[in-house]
């Protein structure tokens, strides 16, 4: 029996890893920091992974087969440059070590495309250096290095996955595409940038499934995580504004941009449908409706 520990698990992304693990057939056991959602079948951890000991017994009870890693510090507007970054670094190298001691066999890691430098507009796993400009982006790139270095030690099968956008269901409020929406259903106005630049958004759902895919099919190195479109932000905050039926409320251009955000920003996802066989269940459209109908909930 595989027996999958995911971290992070009651996160954006984490959560929704779960089900694509149960249908894959595996023992799932899922730790968190906060309160569990509630999801059947899953066996539930409460854990502070920044702290060794309780890494070590966590470990230690369950000795997974595998490890998915999705937890780390990701609140809006703090994150790009918070200290607690090099915690993160620290706390899972740690996991991964004490991983390793009790038997761990396969591990996928959570990286991001601010690893990237941001003057390429297509971003590869061959062909674009790596030059963060972020802490964020410093501590995950010198977490995959010396992760991979670790693992190429003692022969470990390790797969880094490079996250671009993501958006969908339980997404924090402040961000983009959740802020449009709640501001326009509640009938206030949507401060916007002016919306030129160009992102690759993929639904929350199928960055999980990629994840599972990439940890079922032994996939190694890095692996960008996108949709491989470029779309711009201004037809995609209009689209929400049509779709709830009130684009006049709508500002662009009300707010700055943030220092450094690059106009195009989209990934080569040719090594992930290639080397995992994966492939989206969810379009741009598909998506947002979703997206939207589970914000109405809260309404």
């Amino acid at each position: 029996m595989t027996k999958t520990l995911v971290t992070g698990a009651s996160g954006f992304i984490g959560r929704c890893s779960l089900p694509f693990l149960l249908q894959a057939g595996h023992e799932v056991h899922a730790v968190s920091l906060k309160k569990n959602p509630d999801i059947n079948g899953i066996n539930w951890h409460q854990a502070d992974l920044k702290s060794g000991s309780q890494t070590k017994r966590l470990i230690a009870d369950i000795r997974p087969t595998h490890l998915l890693h999705f937890a780390w510090c990701t609140e809006p507007g703090v994150f790009w440059n918070d200290l607690e970054n090099n915690q993160w670094v620290q706390a899972s190298l740690e996991l991964l070590k004490t991983f390793q001691m009790y038997g761990g066999e396969r591990i996928v890691f959570a990286g991001t495309c601010a690893e990237y430098d941001w003057n390429e507009e297509i971003c590869s796993e061959e062909g674009t250096l790596s030059r963060p400009a972020t802490l964020y982006g410093n501590c995950k790139h010198e977490l995959q290095l010396k992760a991979n270095t670790f693992c190429e030690k003692y022969q470990l099968s390790f797969c880094w996955g490079r996250i671009f956008f993501v958006y969908g269901p339980h997404e924090h409020p402040a961000r983009l595409i959740p802020s449009v929406i709640n501001s326009l259903l509640n009938k206030k106005t949507a401060e916007c940038t002016h919306g030129k630049q160009y992102r690759d958004l993929l639904y929350v759902e199928d960055v999980a499934s990629s994840f599972v895919a990439l940890l079922c099919n032994k996939v190694t190195g890095v692996v960008n995580i996108g949709s491989g479109e470029s779309r711009m932000l201004r037809n995609i905050i209009e689209t929400i504004g049509e779709k709830i039926g009130c684009p006049e409320l709508i500002r662009l251009g009300s707010i700055p941009s943030r220092p450094g955000d690059p106009i195009n920003l989209v990934a080569d996802i040719s090594k992930l449908r290639r080397e995992s066989g994966w492939s989206p269940n969810f379009d741009l459209d598909s998506g947002l409706d979703k997206t939207i109908q589970w914000w109405k909930g809260f309404i």
